[in-house]
């Protein structure tokens, strides 16, 4: 019955093309032209999953890279990433749901999203979701989360927060589009859980970062620098998504680990493994004894996880290194994985930007780069209307305060004016105080050289911290470039507190 919709509305479309061109007007592009597209339609369809919650999943796994069938660090496969290894059996599940061969599902683009959704629509059907519930695609959170099988309820909220993040800011790669959308997210029982991204447990050595444990047998316990010198840090790519790292660290079937891991859309970092102690990341015991390990969410082979917020963060965190062992900022002191001796990893890889990398370890700057940053307290540059009251209650807050309103139907926007120098694409972060009771799907409106575009952030989670938005085409000049409006369907407050505009 499901194969004949699919044929029936191939056809449809089919004929509406046709009658297009007769009528003199361009054929509307389908997702059929695009094999990745159309794999994505045909999977959410035949699984009754929403399309664009599937595409969100994908892109957070592996920003729709197949991979050509290699594992990923965690032993996951494909587009939605299967995974075998000892704890998540996803790939035989799938296997199981779909009566497609294992290998086909690991190296099949269409196979794999296929096998994606019906494990997705599992973990749905064991919530109970029926046909009513299942069209909210805010009711899904729970299964994605179950999808990402983590190892703490802290860790499924960061995957599935990850996940509904793709939702409200939008998605284009690979020819595959999802529109920025208004969704509430309904966490359940995980809206219990800690907020990782907002560094409720800071890290014993680095307090910009989160901390989160690794499996005490993923590493050696030490006395460093008593029982070794520190000189090194070490870059590393994940092979693998910011969540699904950290989980796979936590799992005692590892038998690895680094001592930090960094986000690639926002540039959050969690500790894993205190400084004192040897992770297992080298694959060098010499290595090991003499060196910190940070890892970088992404593939080697697809530099689109390489943001500049990961860098600047990266960075950061490399000069604190350096400045607290006394490690050279050269890259005598600063190694990739790959020059290891004896290594057979190859990361950082070739989309590594060691220049623009150096630079910020150094305290330079990658030309021809620029920033400003305007605060809610910013003279001349920030305007909102009575509505928006002012608020210190959240410690979270960029500044002495920030401003807020409830939502109504209507924009009542809070505008951030800033000076651009030419035109361009820029990048666009946001900082905001997180809390239950904050919007979840505040709309943020950036003023783009072909018009307002409008993105929505999930308000109640990620706060307290510079968070990326996108990058945006702007025209040179002075005018009000980011907004805050308030007319959402989403829930809570809706905060304005400081905007940050960077030249990509």
């Amino acid at each position: 019955m499901t194969l004949a919709r699919t044929r029936l509305a191939a056809l449809a479309t089919s004929i509406l093309a046709v009658l297009l061109i007769v009528a003199g007007q361009p054929a509307v592009a389908t997702a059929e032209e695009n094999p990745l597209a159309a794999a994505f339609d045909r999977a959410a369809a035949e699984q009754d999953v929403p399309r664009d919650l599937l595409v969100a999943l994908a892109y957070a796994e592996t920003h729709l890279d197949g991979h050509g069938g290699e594992p990923s660090a965690s032993g996951g496969y494909g587009v939605t990433h299967l995974v075998s290894n000892p704890t998540n059996h996803s790939l035989e599940q799938a296997a199981e749901l779909t009566k497609l061969p294992v290998d086909k599902l690991r190296a099949d683009d269409e196979a794999n999203i296929l096998g994606g959704a019906a494990v997705l629509r599992a973990h749905a059907d064991k919530l109970g979701l029926d046909e009513a519930a299942r069209k909210d695609i805010g009711r899904w959170y729970q299964a994605v989360a179950k999808y990402g099988n983590a190892t703490s309820p802290e860790l499924a909220r960061l995957y599935a927060d990850a996940v509904y993040e793709g939702l409200g800011l939008g998605i284009d790669i690979r020819g595959v589009q999802v529109k920025p959308q208004e969704v509430t997210a309904d966490r359940g029982d995980l809206a219990n859980a800690r907020d990782l991204n907002a560094r409720a447990v800071a890290s014993p050595d680095y307090p910009p970062a989160a901390w989160v444990a690794a499996n005490s047998g993923n590493y050696t316990a030490s006395s460093r620098e008593s029982s070794y010198n520190i000189d090194r840090v070490v870059i590393h790519v994940t092979q693998g998504s910011y969540a699904g790292t950290i989980s796979w660290f936590q799992n005692p079937s590892a038998n690895v680990s680094a001592h930090y891991v960094v986000k690639s859309s926002n540039g959050a970092i969690t500790q894993m493994v205190r400084d004192k102690d040897v992770a297992w990341h080298a694959g060098n015991w010499s290595y090991n004894t003499r060196s910190i390990g940070i890892e970088h969410e992404g593939w080697v082979d697809d530099a689109s996880w390489f943001t500049d917020a990961m860098y600047r963060a990266s960075a950061a965190l490399t000069r604190h290194l350096c400045d607290k062992y006394g490690i050279p900022k050269t890259r005598t002191g600063i190694i990739g994985h790959n020059e290891v001796p004896g290594a057979t990893h190859t990361d950082p890889g070739r989309h590594w930007n060691w220049t623009t990398y150096m630079n910020y370890v150094t305290g330079g700057d990658d030309p021809p780069s620029w920033t400003t940053t305007v605060d809610n307290a910013t003279a001349g540059q920030f305007t909102a209307s009575a509505n928006w009251g002012t608020s210190t209650y959240s410690s979270q807050r960029h500044g002495a305060d920030y401003r807020f309103a409830d939502p109504v139907s209507s924009s009542d926007p809070a505008w951030y004016s800033a000076t651009i120098p030419s035109a361009g694409t820029y990048h666009v972060e946001v900082w905001y105080p997180s809390d239950a009771g904050y919007n979840s799907s505040a709309p943020y409106i950036v003023a783009t050289s072909s018009g307002n575009q409008t993105v929505y952030v999930d308000q109640r989670s990620g706060g307290g911290s510079w968070r990326s938005i996108g990058s945006f085409s702007l025209n040179a000049g002075t005018y009000n470039v980011v907004g805050v409006s308030r007319w959402t369907s989403g829930t809570g407050y809706v905060i304005a507190d400081a905007v940050r505009i960077s030249r990509s």
